[in-house]
């Protein structure tokens, strides 16, 4: 029973990502973005068990929506798993749910290069410009994503779901 229910939460994180992409493709994609779905990422510092439900909503994200394929599922998806599995090592010695978020913000900015890298090998862009750019969009969101999922969480317990 708790392995459905754990399949059902992720199943609605990955909709969720899907959706919020969906809607803001405009600004989701290419060398300035501003996914709003990364704000879910915050999820990983109340349980890594939601890792998959995140993965899952950025690959689907990515393949459905973005105009970078084959690209972004390799770099988009690599970097967001990289990034998940560096703020879960974090995680187990950082007790204090902001200091993890600001850590977690922190590794998804630095690891945009992986997405600039992507964008220089499609669009042929300067490589430290487009870093700087995308890691400000991502910096951006995940600081405005950080408050609003820690309100969430008053009132959904994220860390108990699963």
């Amino acid at each position: 029973m708790k392995t459905i229910k754990m399949l059902a939460i992720n199943a609605i994180i990955a909709a969720l990502y899907i959706v919020l992409t969906f809607f803001l493709q405009p600004i989701s994609f290419s060398t300035v973005q501003f996914r709003i779905a990364e704000m879910l990422n915050h999820l990983i510092v109340f349980n890594k068990k939601y890792f998959w439900g995140i993965i899952c909503g950025v690959f689907i994200g990515n393949l459905f929506f973005s105009p970078l394929l084959p690209y972004d599922l390799i770099f988009g998806t690599g970097q967001s798993v990289l990034a998940l599995l560096i703020t879960i090592f974090a995680s187990k010695y950082v007790k204090s749910i902001w200091t993890r978020m600001l850590i977690n913000t922190g590794i998804f900015t630095v690891s945009m290069c992986f997405i600039a890298w992507e964008l220089a090998i499609v669009f042929h862009t300067p490589f430290l410009w487009t870093w700087l750019i995308v890691a400000i969009g991502e910096c951006a969101v995940m600081l405005v994503g950080a408050p609003i999922m820690y309100a969430i969480s008053r009132r959904v317990p994220f860390g108990k779901l699963v």
